[in-house]
């Protein structure tokens, strides 16, 4: 009875079924050890990497600066914008962008690359360092440091005009530095006041700028800030010096001679308009200018002012274009993204990257930062848009989830991408290089860790007190 109840549920007797071996039917009908008849599937690498953006991904190469480690291809991960530029496809320019919110390690980085560009013979320059943060790196590193600010003996004049290069004929370079030098006069009259310059304005800046070129090449020295804002501010000698002694250019210039007050004897007096206390080394290894010292307060507009009266001295300097390869590192770069005047100087630097040999690296907290210099359409917006077009390489750190959104859309970003900003730890970024994507955990060097340790003083314990 059972046997016949087994037969009548399979259909097949089990006393006569036929026993196969264990490796399975012999023949090409065994589907052990054979190729399964399935239709060919084709795509794209384009469609496959967006399906599967880190699976076995080859890497950027052995040469360059070490970083870490790839996290989903279990290897090393090397960087070099200069290395990268001519030999990547896509890798148009050698400048970075780095965003990242507050402890989640993007100010390790920036000096990580920094102390490893140098031992690969690169220099490194940071024209504004808000949070005094970059001067011991700069002096563990053998470079020199600038700290500006009320009481301190250091001073830079940002008109000061570095020396030719070879090759460049001395009347073309005379036209180079006097056109720097409007461009810094223009940005920082536009900081004070707020707004666009007149025509009038423009004028009496070219004026102004010839008059005191004129005065200190008589005296043997270089013009200041403050000889500008004194014949900005002498009407007579100002439009005598015009050629035209009518009054209207003396009285159009009155405003730029009270924007420029402030370098010459407002908060900022002193720091920039007097002779600079240090000369440009380009063989030094690493140069900062600590601004620390100005950051105090809710107005950033001393601090912007300075940021650009440091940023053209040291621009100035950095336009040789055999000086080597060079990193420059905007930090805390949030700070000026109000600021057209200074953006406008970023781009500039952005634009020269290439014929300089030199790597912008930018650093703030959210994406979103770029959208807060301008409303759409503006011109700070077109700015900021463009720096971020300008960079080839984007390296994301954890960002909130109120702004996951936002970050997607400015990079692009597919599905599985947004969820990884979202779950990334400490030291651990997303790094976007010419379209291609790595999540990559940052190793540091117990001498770094002690060198960039910004949390030290949360851990520091508090003193005791001594009750009597």
């Amino acid at each position: 009875g059972r046997r016949d109840r087994r037969r009548t549920a399979s259909g097949v007797d089990p006393d006569t079924a036929p026993l196969y071996p264990p490796a399975g039917r012999p023949g090409p009908a065994s589907a052990r050890g054979g190729k399964l008849r399935l239709p060919a599937h084709r795509m794209t690498t384009a469609i496959a990497s967006g399906a599967y953006p880190f699976l076995a991904e080859g890497g950027l190469g052995a040469h360059g600066l070490y970083i870490g480690r790839d996290v989903h291809a279990e290897a090393a991960f090397t960087y070099d914008p200069f290395t990268l530029y001519g030999k990547l496809d896509g890798f148009t320019n050698p400048n970075v962008l780095l965003a990242g919110v507050i402890g989640m390690g993007k100010s390790a980085l920036a000096k990580s690359l920094a102390v490893r560009a140098i031992a690969h013979g690169y220099r490194i320059y940071v024209p504004c360092d808000p949070k005094g943060e970059w001067t011991a790196v700069s002096r563990a590193l053998g470079g020199d440091t600038i700290a500006l600010g009320p009481g301190l003996p250091g001073r830079l004049n940002p008109l000061d005009a570095p020396g030719r290069p070879e090759g460049v004929d001395e009347r073309d370079w005379s036209t180079e530095i006097r056109k720097r030098r409007l461009l810094l006069l223009g940005s920082l009259a536009r900081t004070v006041l707020r707004r666009d310059l007149q025509p009038m304005e423009h004028t009496a800046l070219d004026v102004a700028l010839d008059r005191a070129v004129a005065l200190a090449t008589d005296e043997n020295r270089t013009p200041l800030l403050g000889d500008v804002a004194h014949i900005l501010g002498n009407p007579t000698a100002l439009d005598t010096a015009f050629g035209e002694p009518t009054g209207h250019l003396g009285a159009a210039a009155q405003d730029l001679a009270h924007a420029l007050r402030r370098l010459v004897a407002g908060d900022l007096a002193g720091m920039f308009d007097a002779e600079s206390t240090i000369a440009f080394d380009a063989k030094a290894p690493m140069l900062s200018i600590d601004l620390s010292r100005l950051g105090a307060g809710g107005d950033d507009t001393g601090l912007v002012l300075a940021m650009t009266c440091a940023s053209a001295w040291m621009e100035s300097a950095l336009a040789d274009p055999h000086g080597g390869r060079r990193w420059v590192i905007y930090d805390e770069a949030w700070r000026v993204m109000r600021h057209v005047p200074l953006l406008e100087r970023m781009q500039s630097q952005w634009k020269l990257s290439r014929g300089l040999g030199i790597a912008n690296l930018m650093v703030i907290h959210r994406l979103s930062d770029l959208m807060s210099a301008g409303d759409a359409g503006s011109r700070g917006r077109a700015l900021a848009e463009g720096l971020l077009a300008d960079c080839s390489t984007r390296i994301i750190y954890r960002q909130e989830a109120d702004q996951l959104a936002a970050s997607a859309g400015l990079l692009g970003l597919t599905g599985v991408e947004t969820q990884a900003v979202a779950a990334l730890t400490k030291g651990r970024g997303l790094w976007k290089v010419a379209g291609r994507s790595f999540i990559v955990q940052h190793l540091l060097h117990p001498f770094e860790l002690s060198l960039f340790d910004t949390d030290a003083r949360m851990h520091q314990k508090p003193p005791r007190v001594h009750r009597r």
